[in-house]
């Protein structure tokens, strides 16, 4: 793991890096081949630079620059679950649970035991990681003796559905397997473990009900902050919808806009969170993750107002702090009706795009949506533009 101490600072942030999952052993050789660096530690850079919420500069990161950040790189393939070393029958490890453990017990002796506060952050396949995790985090600190430690999770891009897919596919590999066939199996393959009080609402052999943010989160101990694009990109691979610079067909587009609702859904009891109508993909080590808004509140800020939020409630447990908001999502149904949105780039030409090229890009018809709304084409778009 890379460790950046921050000497006077008692706030630990521990990042788990994302990037899929394997479940069979022919596609763990694919992706040994291919992705090797997820794999194995051998070709990993000395130093790394942290980017986003993983930053020094109080510019890029203006609410925790100044914590010890420790980066986790991913090699387990497991969405951090795994517990089974190599064996005869397995000619991989995957070890995700028990890595953070190991790093967690490194980090004691360095400065982690007098903590305050330890943020357990992760994207896509690491998000997914949090919420499996974090309790874990907490009790194993608990058991060494530091009972001090206030244990949070941060969760981006990792709150998937487990949707039926737009167009049904085989199981084949990573990319196209319906998101609960290839937890199904790669929860055998792994060996992997999901937290108890998960484990217990679910009847035996359906523990990968736990992978999937919205079951878990009821279960979960620790306060956890979810973030989440409402249009999410790997979401949409796996449900098989593809914009590939072809106009997207009606019934695609039905689907993209119902994805939004379902995942708003989802999150409507979650008391932080944090989801904007854009299509993209990890947000929270990206050095722009300052600009994205959820009606008018940046990432950073809703971060800080939860974490006062915390420090309030462990006081008085008084009501939300005014004009501070924790628990954001956009309302508008479709991908990029935020004028915030990360710039979206045509995939064959690479050129940038606005929100009304995008939306015409994607065979978005103007003048049938207005005529649905009761508008006028130039007011619909005048809207679209704004952002309401």
């Amino acid at each position: 793991y890379y460790l950046k101490e921050s000497k006077g600072s008692r706030r630990w942030l521990l990042f788990l890096e994302g990037g899929w999952y394997c479940f069979s052993r022919e596609n763990c050789d694919t992706r040994y081949g291919a992705m090797r660096r997820l794999m194995s530690s051998r070709e990993w850079p000395a130093t790394r630079v942290g980017t986003g919420i993983l930053s020094s500069q109080p510019e890029e990161n203006p609410h925790w620059w100044n914590a010890n950040m420790v980066f986790i790189p991913y090699c387990s393939s497991d969405v951090w679950s795994g517990a089974s070393s190599k064996s005869e029958k397995n000619e991989y490890a995957f070890m995700g649970a028990l890595i953070i453990q190991e790093v967690i017990k490194e980090l004691v002796g360095k400065g982690l035991s007098t903590a305050k506060v330890l943020l357990l952050a992760g994207s896509s396949a690491g998000g997914t990681g949090v919420l499996l995790n974090v309790d874990r985090v907490a009790e194993q600190l608990e058991e060494m003796g530091y009972q001090g430690i206030q244990v949070r999770g941060l969760a981006d891009s990792g709150w998937f559905l487990d949707n039926k897919q737009y167009r049904r596919t085989d199981c084949i590999d990573t990319i196209t397997c319906a998101p609960t066939e290839a937890i199904r199996r790669g929860i055998r393959y792994w060996n992997g473990i999901v937290p108890e009080r998960c484990k217990l609402q679910f009847k035996e052999g359906e523990e990968w009900n736990c992978f999937f943010g919205y079951k878990i989160y009821p279960t979960l101990r620790c306060p956890v902050f979810v973030v989440q694009w409402l249009f999410d990109e790997a979401q949409l691979t796996v449900d098989n919808v593809h914009l590939t610079g072809q106009p997207v067909q009606e019934g695609q587009w039905l689907y993209i806009q119902n994805l939004g609702r379902e995942l708003r859904n989802t999150l409507k009891d979650v008391t932080a969170s944090f989801a904007p109508a854009c299509l993209s993909h990890e947000i929270i080590t990206r050095n722009h993750w300052t600009d994205i808004q959820v009606k008018g509140t940046s990432l950073p800020r809703a971060l800080h107002c939860w974490d006062r939020s915390l420090h309030e409630s462990n006081k008085n447990g008084k009501a939300p702090l005014k004009g501070c908001p924790i628990h954001l999502i956009d309302s508008c149904p479709w991908p990029h009706c935020n004028p915030s949105c990360p710039t979206i780039r045509d995939q064959f030409t690479g050129q940038e795009m606005n929100v009304i090229q995008f939306l015409m890009h994607m065979g978005f018809d103007v003048q049938k949506m207005a005529q649905q709304q009761g508008l006028e084409p130039s007011k619909l778009l005048g809207m679209l533009s704004s952002g309401n």
